[in-house]
C-alpha cells in the first residue's frame, strides 16, 4: 500500500528531505549541505550534480529514519530556490563562468545581471506589470541575458535552461515538463494568457531564441500534477522504486505558503485575509486573491502559481537571515554566525533590554537593504544604512546593532504590508514559517511591529509540508489541493501583538521612512 510521501526542499545551503504520512505527520527527516562558490562579489554558483547527490543522500536517510520501504512511497515532491541550471544537448553541465563545467547553476541571490535587469525594466513592456513594473536580477530572464552577452560560446552549446525545481524533476523522470509555479513566478510566463510567452518582450530583450535554446515548452503543469514516474537510474540513486510518482515542482517560498495556508485553500474569502511569511536567508511574503490585484514593487500577481483559479502576489527582502549573519560575521566581537552564536546574542539582548528598557540602542537606526530592496521599493541597487554608531567594538555593542537590525527587518515587513493594504489586500493574520520561527527576537518583532496576529504552525518544516501536500495530490492520496491542505495541516499556535509597544514601533517606523528619504536625498546630490 502506497501511503507515504517524500518531500524535498532545496535551499541556499542545503537539501532537506522529509517523509510524511497522509495526515501530515513527519516520520523522518534528513539534511545534506550543498556547495556554493562566490567567484566575484555579486556572483554565486551551485553545482547541480552536487545538488542531486545531496537530494539523494537526504532522501535515503530520511526514509531510513522513517523506516519507509520504497513500496510505501506514493510520490516524491520537490521545491527549490529559483536558481538557473544550464545544460547542453547531452544533458551535461555547462559552466556559467570560468572553465569548470560543474558550476552550471546561477544561484537565486546572484546579482551579476543588474545591468540586464535594468534593460528589461527600460522596455516598460506590459509583461512587467506582473513583476511590479521593475525587473529583478533574481529573475531568470536577466540571468539568461547575461549568459548570452557574456558567455556566447556556452549559449551556443546550451540546450536546456531549468529552474532548479524543474531540473530535479527532469533528473528524476527524464521529462522536460515544467511547473506552472516556477515558470509563472520567475520566467515572465503569463499563465493566464492565451499565449503565455510574450514573443515581442523576448525580442525586445534579445532573447527571441531563448525558448528554442532552452527547450522551454508552451504549456506547464499545475501544482499537484504528476510529471511522471521515477526513471530507473534516479530510483536507484534515491533508494525508491519506479512506481513512485514525481510531482511538479514548486518555488520554495510558495511551498511554505501552501504549508501554512493550506487549511484555507478551499475558502478563498478567508484565505484573502491570511498572509504567509517565509523567513530564512531571505524573507518572502505571499498573499492570495480571487481577483487580479497589482502592486508596485511586488512580484505578481501570478495566476495559478499554486492554487487553481487564484492569483498570488509576493513581496520580500533579499537579505533577512543573511543580513543578521553578515552583522555577526563582520563585527569584531562576532565571528562565525553559528546557531549558538545567534542564541548567545539573543540571550544577551534580553538581559540588556531588561536593564535599559526603551533606552536600549534607541539612537541606532538601520535600513536593511544590504542586498537591494526587493519590496516595496523594487530597487536592486539600494544599499543598507546604519546611523548612530559609536566607538564600541564590544560584544554588547554587537548586541545593540543586532537588535536594531532585527527591528529594521521587521519594519521592512511592515512597509511591505502597508503597500499590500494600499493595493487592496485586507490582511490581518501573519502565518510564519522557515528558520525565523527559531529566532525569538524576530518572532516577537514580527507581531509587535506589524500589529498583526501571528500564527506559527505546529511543525518546524512548513516548507517541506507544503511540498508534501502538493505531492499527496499527485500521488492520489487526496483528490485536490484544498483537500490535502486541510487534511495535512497540523494546526498552529496564535500570538497577539503587545499593544503597549505600539507607540514605540510607530515612532521607529516614522524614523525608518525618514531614513529612506534621507538616503534618496544623498543619492540625488550631484
Amino acid at each position: 500500500m502506497r501511503d507515504l510521501i517524500v518531500a524535498v526542499d532545496i535551499g541556499t545551503g542545503s537539501a532537506r528531505a522529509g517523509v510524511f504520512d497522509r495526515s501530515g505527520a513527519l516520520l523522518g527527516r534528513s539534511e545534506h549541505p550543498i556547495a556554493m562558490r562566490r567567484p566575484a562579489a555579486d556572483h554565486a554558483e551551485h553545482d547541480s550534480e552536487d545538488i542531486w547527490r545531496a537530494v539523494c543522500g537526504a532522501v535515503r536517510r530520511a526514509c531510513a529514519a522513517a523506516d519507509a520501504r520504497p513500496s510505501r512511497v506514493a510520490a516524491l515532491g520537490v521545491d527549490a530556490t529559483c536558481s538557473l541550471v544550464v545544460r547542453d544537448g547531452a544533458g551535461k553541465p555547462l559552466a556559467v563562468s570560468g572553465d569548470d563545467a560543474r558550476w552550471d547553476t546561477i544561484v537565486w541571490l546572484d546579482h551579476r545581471a543588474l545591468e540586464e535587469a535594468d534593460a528589461c525594466t527600460a522596455t516598460a513592456h506590459p509583461v512587467l506589470d506582473h513583476s511590479g513594473r521593475v525587473m529583478s536580477p533574481e529573475m531568470e530572464m536577466p540571468k539568461l541575458m547575461w549568459l548570452k552577452r557574456h558567455r556566447p560560446g556556452q549559449w551556443a552549446r546550451a540546450a536546456y535552461f531549468f529552474d532548479l525545481a524543474d531540473f530535479v524533476t527532469w533528473r528524476a523522470t527524464g521529462s522536460n515538463a515544467r511547473s506552472r509555479c516556477t515558470m509563472t513566478a520567475k520566467w515572465n510566463y503569463l499563465s493566464h494568457a492565451e499565449r503565455p510567452w510574450s514573443e515581442d518582450f523576448l525580442a525586445a530583450i534579445g532573447l527571441e531564441d531563448v525558448r528554442e535554446r532552452g527547450s522551454l515548452p508552451q504549456t506547464t503543469l499545475p501544482v499537484g500534477e504528476a510529471v511522471g514516474r521515477l526513471a530507473a537510474g534516479a530510483a536507484e540513486d534515491l533508494g525508491l522504486d519506479t512506481d513512485c510518482v514525481v510531482a511538479s515542482g514548486l518555488i520554495d517560498a510558495y511551498a511554505g505558503a501552501f504549508g501554512v495556508l493550506g487549511p484555507f485553500a478551499g475558502a478563498p474569502e478567508k484565505l484573502e485575509r491570511q498572509l504567509a511569511l517565509i523567513g530564512g536567508t531571505s524573507s518572502c511574503i505571499v498573499a492570495f486573491a480571487r481577483d487580479k490585484k497589482f502592486g508596485y514593487g511586488m512580484w505578481g500577481p501570478y495566476y495559478e502559481a499554486v492554487l487553481p483559479g487564484l492569483w498570488l502576489l509576493e513581496g520580500g527582502q533579499s537579505a533577512a537571515g543573511a543580513l543578521l549573519d553578515h552583522i555577526v560575521g563582520t563585527h569584531s566581537a562576532g565571528g562565525e554566525p553559528t546557531a549558538a552564536t545567534h542564541a548567545r546574542i539573543v540571550e544577551r539582548i534580553g538581559e540588556l533590554r531588561a536593564e535599559e528598557g526603551e533606552a536600549f540602542a534607541e539612537r541606532l537606526h538601520v535600513l536593511p537593504d544590504f542586498h537591494g530592496n526587493r519590496s516595496p521599493l523594487a530597487d536592486p541597487h539600494a544599499l543598507g544604512v546604519i546611523s548612530g554608531l559609536a566607538l564600541d567594538a564590544s560584544f554588547d555593542g554587537l548586541c545593540r546593532l543586532y537588535w536594531r537590525t532585527s527591528v529594521a527587518i521587521a519594519l521592512g515587513i511592515r512597509h511591505i504590508l502597508e503597500k499590500l493594504a494600499d493595493g487592496g489586500y485586507p490582511l490581518d493574520t501573519l502565518h510564519v514559517a522557515g528558520g525565523h520561527v527559531r529566532n525569538p527576537l524576530l518572532m516577537e518583532l514580527y507581531r509587535d511591529v506589524t500589529g498583526c496576529r501571528l500564527v506559527v504552525p505546529q511543525t518546524q518544516d512548513a516548507v517541506l509540508l507544503g511540498t508534501a501536500m502538493a505531492a499527496a495530490v499527485a500521488g492520489g492520496l487526496y483528490p485536490d489541493l484544498p483537500a490535502a491542505g486541510s487534511g495535512m495541516y497540523p494546526g498552529g499556535r496564535e500570538y497577539l501583538p503587545d499593544t503597549t509597544r505600539k507607540a514605540r514601533y510607530d515612532r521607529d517606523f516614522r524614523r525608518f521612512l525618514a531614513l529612506y528619504r534621507h538616503r534618496a536625498e544623498l543619492d540625488a546630490i550631484d
